[in-house]
Order: C-alpha cells, then sequence, then structure tokens
C-alpha cells in the first residue's frame, strides 16, 4: 500500500509578529521533501525529495506563491484570533 501525505501548518510567536508556514510532504511514512518558510525554499531529504525541491525552487510561480502563504497564515489568524485566544 503506497500513501502520499501533505501536511500544512502555520506556527504562531508573539500573535503574528513572527509568523512561521511550513508544508511537509510525506511519502510511505517518509517525509521526502519540506518547504519552511524561514529557510525559504523547499528542501529534499531523499533522493526523490532532492529532485522535486530542485524543480519546484527553479519555478518562481512556485516560490512566489510558498512565500505569499505566510501572509495567509497572519489572515487567518486575524480571523479566528477572537476565537481562540481570547476566550479563557
Amino acid at each position: 500500500v503506497f500513501q502520499f501525505m501533505e501536511s500544512f501548518e502555520c506556527d504562531f510567536i508573539n500573535g503574528t509578529e513572527k509568523v512561521r508556514y511550513v508544508q511537509r510532504f510525506i511519502y510511505n511514512r517518509q517525509e521526502f521533501m519540506i518547504f519552511d518558510s524561514d529557510v525559504g525554499h523547499f528542501v529534499g531529504f531523499t533522493p526523490l525529495g532532492e529532485y522535486n525541491a530542485k524543480r519546484l525552487n527553479s519555478d518562481p510561480v512556485v516560490m512566489e506563491n510558498k512565500r505569499a502563504a505566510v501572509d495567509m497564515c497572519r489572515y487567518n489568524y486575524e480571523g479566528f484570533s477572537p476565537f481562540i485566544v481570547e476566550r479563557r
């Protein structure tokens, strides 16, 4: 059985001052590639991941969209923060 999984994370440190967007690519329970907004490009961990990371890093449209995903995280945080952060 082959399984492909993609996960997205938005990490918030001190509200929206420091936002980190992470996208992970997993195949057969092994993480083969990651995009981290702190690093600013895709990083491959296996031969398949290195090939795809090199291909995606050379595409300016993909890189622009991934770098803009941090703003999407900020936008979502501002919309959901009254329900998540301020409830006590």
